[in-house]
């Protein structure tokens, strides 16, 4: 007979997670958890960086592939002596040659993140998923970096590898999503999402694994075509895979008895819940920016994970596994 589901407060306390803000503990805890997540390689790799992971070409490196004739201009090092001595030809040993696979997490801190209607704010889920990829990392032995940024600062971590490289990463999280939400001023010229695909262009050598986590929402915004051509620029030589963390309120609007201010991060706005006609157009316009965002990035990153603030990071990759 299976156990009952666990219910939110359960959940969170699974966690150590208090829904809105950040600690250490509720990171550390997916260090056990690296098997929900797959970092499998899944294209061909261009970048001439030592590593690895197989190349799809033949070269010298630790892993064997096949023994083939000898041809002129090979290493006469690699000639497999025991099969020449069998054979009476010349054969020569050839090895897969390997390439280094760095992963960079991109994490959204900004404030349309710091909100959540059932479960966790979304800035919340989107740390939770970086620090699974980190894990996940570094249990391959993966170097990790990170970009992580709010609307006031940026912290930037270079590729490193073992478990300082994702304490470190973590670290930049606490301090950037505190941030966001202690720091009551608006900056005159916040940090933007476009500034920060600049950057991880420069960060990120070729034949990185890059995860962007945000909920994209200036996707829709006067940026969109600066931030088309960062993505574009980043999935010629990157493997790009776009996490997009998004709340059940921002989607649908649910009945309510009267209308409720909302703050965006940006104004204040009210929400009309009370008025069927306003629901069915807000409704209307949050699927259409969504679709928009979906194409946009289905048309430049090579795959997209979409993650509800509403449920557990746990249960959602074990409902996609089922």
């Amino acid at each position: 007979m299976s156990s009952p589901p666990l219910s939110v407060n359960d959940w969170l306390k699974q966690l150590h997670c208090s829904g809105h803000a950040l600690a250490l503990k509720e990171l550390t805890y997916y260090k056990s958890k690296t098997k929900l997540l797959d970092l499998a390689v899944r294209r061909r790799i261009r970048s001439p960086l030592s590593g690895q992971y197989l190349a799809p070409h033949k070269g010298r490196g630790m892993e064997f592939a096949e023994v083939r004739h000898y041809q002129n201009g090979d290493d006469v090092r690699s000639i497999d002596w025991r099969v020449t001595a069998r054979t009476g030809e010349a054969h020569t040993k050839l090895f897969q040659e390997e390439k280094e696979r760095p992963v960079l997490i991109m994490a959204d801190f900004s404030a349309s993140m710091q909100f959540g209607s059932q479960f966790v704010f979304k800035s919340v889920q989107a740390a939770h998923l970086g620090a699974l990829i980190a894990w996940s990392a570094c249990e391959r032995g993966d170097k990790l970096g990170a970009l992580i940024f709010n609307d006031h600062h940026h912290h930037e971590f270079r590729p490193q590898s073992r478990d300082k490289a994702v304490l470190r990463v973590f670290h930049g999280m606490l301090d950037c999503h505190s941030e966001q939400q202690t720091v009551a001023t608006q900056s005159t010229s916040p940090v933007s999402l476009v500034t920060q695909l600049k950057r991880l262009n420069q960060l990120a050598k070729p034949g990185s694994t890059v995860y962007l986590i945000s909920d994209f929402v200036t996707l829709n915004d006067q940026d969109r075509a600066s931030i088309e051509r960062e993505l574009q620029h980043l999935a010629r030589h990157c493997e790009v895979v776009a996490c997009i963390v998004s709340d059940p309120f921002e989607k649908k609007l649910p009945s309510y008895s009267e209308a409720i201010n909302v703050s965006t991060g940006r104004a204040e706005i009210s929400l009309a819940l009370d008025d069927a006609n306003f629901r069915s157009r807000f409704n209307k316009r949050a699927q259409a920016l969504g679709s928009q965002r979906l194409e946009i990035l289905a048309r430049y990153c090579h795959s997209i994970v979409e993650i509800s603030a509403a449920k557990a990071l746990e249960q959602q990759f074990y409902q996609r596994s089922a």
